[in-house]
């Protein structure tokens, strides 16, 4: 028969199996824990297998739990890649050229996980194939300025090759930015006419960039933009002539500074010359003025005429040229004859040819004829400037 344990005994094997049960707690909390899951990187590319989206909308690829290493995409006809920016902190890559039309683009996007595990997405983008295409075009064509630069009464304007219906969505694509700025605003001529000015004259030694970012703009229709246009200017001496009806004089002043006054001979009472501030838009040493371009084609009305002058400088659409006349010299200082144009003789006639250009001003007072209209070429100064402003489909 066992001899029961005595009570001392049981005393002291108690703390010795508390501490085994102890460490055998201990041991299990201290077994190693499982790895953590590292996710593998997932890549995004939109828009992701698209057929027809416009040629403006970016590529753009994106990484979750990993970073970019390269992204590719490849204009399969061409064979050219398209320029692309990846983000700072390696999660973001986007197009930065537009695409072009009728196109198709490989994407090819590798990334890599936090594990150093690689990852890859590919995807293929076409862009629309436009029924037509609209230009905007730059008026005064830089070609036709040259270095001359442009006068201080010269409007910017983009004249549209097809019409424009939501007018607020294209004139965001413009821009016009001067140097030094002045306040300036957007006026709606018509349907395929948009002019901006400044709210009073440029000011001599004015860097003016303008651009319309038009590439891809829709018209509606199928009618999309065929390309951005965009060009510098600079704004020349002011040169403004003065021409008053009633004193039959033009004062000439650059910047400012009275340097020549001639004799003239503007319209007579039957076809007075417009009143108000007129821009220079064309120049030609010898040209032929028909009076049947406005209509009057009748050789015994007293008012036709065909003949070819020299050294003429349009001022309007509506025939009024600045030029040479030697059959109104009699009458040049004295009284108005003219069909409307502002007669000088041969020496006066070439001296304005040859330092008035784009966008210098011819103001005309005291004509007897109507205020001229405002679509009537550069008529954009015969409207006050909160008139002016509300041209804007923006307004």
């Amino acid at each position: 028969m066992p001899i029961p344990a005595s009570p001392r005994r049981r005393a002291r094997f108690m703390p010795l199996l508390a501490a085994l049960i102890g460490a055998l707690v201990l041991a299990g909390c201290s077994a190693t824990a499982p790895p953590k899951r590292v996710p593998a990187p997932a890549l995004t590319i939109e828009p992701a297998n698209a057929a027809t989206i416009n040629p403006r909308t970016p590529i753009t690829v994106r990484v979750a739990d990993g970073t970019l290493t390269d992204v590719t995409v490849t204009n399969t006809e061409k064979g050219n890649a398209v320029r692309g920016e990846l983000s700072p902190d390696g999660k973001t890559w986007r197009s930065t050229e537009p695409l072009g039309y009728a196109a198709h683009d490989d994407v090819l996007a590798h990334a890599r996980g936090a594990d150093g595990k690689p990852a890859e997405q590919r995807s293929a983008v076409g862009t629309v194939d436009p029924a037509e295409k609209f230009e905007a075009n730059l008026i005064p064509s830089p070609d036709a300025v040259g270095d001359d630069g442009i006068g201080v009464g010269q409007p910017i304007v983009f004249q549209f090759t097809k019409p424009v219906q939501d007018k607020a969505a294209i004139e965001r694509t413009l821009e016009v930015h001067s140097d030094p700025v002045q306040p300036g605003a957007w006026h709606w001529i018509d349907d395929e006419n948009v002019h901006y000015r400044p709210k009073e004259f440029w000011k001599p030694g004015t860097t003016i960039h303008a651009r319309a970012n038009v590439y891809g703009a829709d018209l509606g229709g199928g009618v999309l933009g065929g390309s951005d246009t965009a060009h510098t200017y600079r704004v020349h001496d002011a040169m403004i002539a003065r021409a008053d009806g009633k004193s039959n004089q033009m004062q000439i002043f650059r910047n400012g500074a009275l340097i020549n006054t001639m004799p003239i001979s503007m319209g007579k009472k039957s076809s007075p010359t417009h009143a108000g501030t007129h821009v220079v838009s064309e120049k030609r040493e010898s040209m032929i003025m028909d009076s049947c371009t406005y209509g009057v084609c009748d050789k015994s009305d007293p008012d036709y005429y065909r003949m070819r002058e020299r050294w003429s400088v349009r001022v309007s659409n509506s025939g009024e040229f600045v030029h040479e006349n030697p059959a109104s010299v009699g009458s040049q200082g004295s009284s108005n004859v003219s069909h409307g144009c502002i007669n000088l003789n041969g020496e006066n006639a070439r001296w304005f040819f040859r330092n008035f250009g784009y966008g210098d001003v011819v103001e005309v007072t005291n004509s007897g004829g109507p205020e001229l209209p405002v679509w009537d070429r550069y008529g954009d100064w015969s409207m006050d400037w909160q008139q002016w402003q509300q041209g804007s489909a923006l307004k």
